[in-house]
């Protein structure tokens, strides 16, 4: 089964190692996703947290913007797929 595209890092904050990422699918926590750009792989993680609003959350559908603490540096435009 193919991995899954779930939306975009919009913006990344790098003093606090947080991306914003605009959903187009569902993620959980516990989900393994791949960050892309221009066709490469970056690196792969696990969602271990995410907010809404500042709100900590355990799931988020398409239309949300998520903070997601991530492993690594990451730069806008990144996609993010889900691993399957």
């Amino acid at each position: 089964m193919a991995d899954t595209k779930v939306g975009k890092i919009t913006h990344f904050y790098d003093k606090i190692g947080v991306a914003v990422l605009a959903l187009t699918g569902s993620l959980k926590v516990g989900d393994r996703i791949r960050f892309v750009r221009g066709g490469e792989d970056l690196f792969e993680q696990e969602v271990e947290s995410m907010q809404v609003e500042h709100e900590s959350v355990e799931e988020a559908k398409s239309g949300d913007e998520v903070g997601l603490k991530t492993t690594e540096q990451i730069k806008d435009g990144a996609e993010v797929f889900k691993v399957s």
